[in-house]
Formats: structure tokens, sequence, C-alpha cells
């Protein structure tokens, strides 16, 4: 039984060990993230939607790895238009684990829309995860509301 046991273990081992075909290493990768995070407050709802690539391979004989994400965060007052007719400026933050980023938006008259945006993407930054929690400050008119978004497939 000694004997089994100690080839089981041999095999697993050098298994293990066992070399990756050239065709394993030149072959690419490419991961595809797309989420969408969604959340709300007394007085707003966002949704904020993420699409991230990763693609890996080798050149040379070394490992390469590159990234590439993009995203949208969008705005709506849950209220009327008119509601919204005194608002002389607002600015609107969000912030996730690796990036953060922010909008000013100054009336001379009242919006035409109870919608904002922001958007933007990089490359080769760090990607936002599936389960991260992302955090949203609106601030309106001398108001505040923070709340946070969500992955609704999570």
């Amino acid at each position: 039984m000694k004997k089994i046991f100690t080839i089981f273990c041999v095999m697993m081992v050098l298994t293990a060990c066992g070399v990756t075909s050239s065709k394993e290493i030149k072959s690419d990768s490419k991961n595809e993230h797309d989420y969408q995070f969604t959340g709300e407050s007394k007085h707003w709802e966002a949704v904020y939607s993420y699409n991230g690539s990763e693609i890996g391979g080798e050149k040379d004989k070394q490992k390469t790895y590159s990234s590439k994400d993009n995203y949208v965060l969008s705005l709506e007052y849950k209220g009327s238009l008119k509601e919204l007719s005194s608002m002389k400026d607002i600015e609107y933050t969000y912030e996730t684990a690796t990036e953060s980023g922010s909008k000013k938006e100054k009336y001379t008259e009242p919006p035409n829309d109870k919608k904002f945006t922001i958007s933007g993407g990089s490359e080769n930054g760090a990607l936002v995860g599936a389960g991260e929690v992302i955090k949203v400050n609106v601030k309106w008119d001398g108001k505040e509301e923070s709340f946070e978004l969500h992955n609704k497939d999570k």
C-alpha cells in the first residue's frame, strides 16, 4: 500500500511540473468584463455601465498583459423637470476602488433634461471588479445626497 501511495505522489508531482506546450504560450487570451451597477437615493437614481477587457499573450518569450476599459455613469433626477427649474449648478462624483471622477455643470437658464452623464475610459489600468461598491455623491442647489451602486447581477 505504501508503494502505491508513493508512486501516486510521485506521479502527481511530475504531472504538476509538466512543460507547457508552445501552442498554449503563444495563444492569446481575452477576458471581458461587462457590469451594470445600480442604486438610488431619495432624489436620484444612477446606473454605472462598465466594460473592461484583459488581453494576455507572449512576445519575445515574455508574457504580456494589457487592459482597456470604458464606463458611463448616468444620473437621473426622480422628480419632475419643473422641480429643477431653479437649479443653478450641479456637481456629481463617483468613486470605485481604482478610480474616481467628477463633473460640474452651471446653468444660467433652467436645465432642459433631468438626466446627467459622465463617461470615460483608460488603457492598461486596474479594472473594476464585479463585486465592487461604487460611491456616488450629488450636490445641487445647496442639497447633497450620497448613495451606493451595486452590481445588479451579484
